[in-house]
């Protein structure tokens, strides 16, 4: 890992500090609308979903077909481990491992950077935000600081 890749400890204070009091279709809406934001001038998918439906979509000029695949494949990865895509990633390269071993189809899952749970206080995973078109790690960067700026304004 490169010295500003973060490890699984710095990971998890990060997971940690993204609690949010409440999150349903109007911050869902917000969260897309900082992201877009953000984004601006990045060709990327945004994309927020719960485990049965997509809240908000978009693709930016310049995102490829492609960029929809990965982020349903990094969206799976982090509903499946309750844990960010990058810290999957993190943790399988640290220990050697793949998603394979855990059972699960690279056609299906990804453990790239850009996709982070949206966990709220008390309840838990309730949905992932996801960013795919940049290097992983600036996907996930992305995310957290779109999660920090919509918590920062609830």
């Amino acid at each position: 890992m490169t010295p500003d890749f973060p490890d699984s400890a710095a990971l998890a204070a990060e997971a940690a500090e993204l609690q949010l009091p409440r999150f349903a279709e109007p911050e869902a809406l917000a969260l897309g609308r900082i992201l877009m934001d953000l984004a601006d001038g990045l060709g990327v998918v945004i994309d927020i979903r719960t485990p049965d439906r997509t809240l908000f979509h978009a693709a930016l000029p310049g995102a490829a077909p492609a960029n929809d695949r990965w982020a349903a494949r990094k969206s799976a990865t982090a509903f499946f481990f309750q844990d960010s895509s990058l810290a999957v990633g993190v943790r399988n390269r640290a220990k050697g491992e793949t998603l394979e071993k855990h059972g699960l189809d690279p056609a299906q899952y990804a453990d790239h950077g850009g996709a982070v749970p949206i966990r709220v206080t008390g309840v838990g995973v309730v949905a992932v935000a996801t960013v795919s078109g940049l290097p992983q790690l600036d996907d996930h960067r992305l995310v957290v600081r779109a999660l920090q700026a919509l918590i920062a304004g609830i």
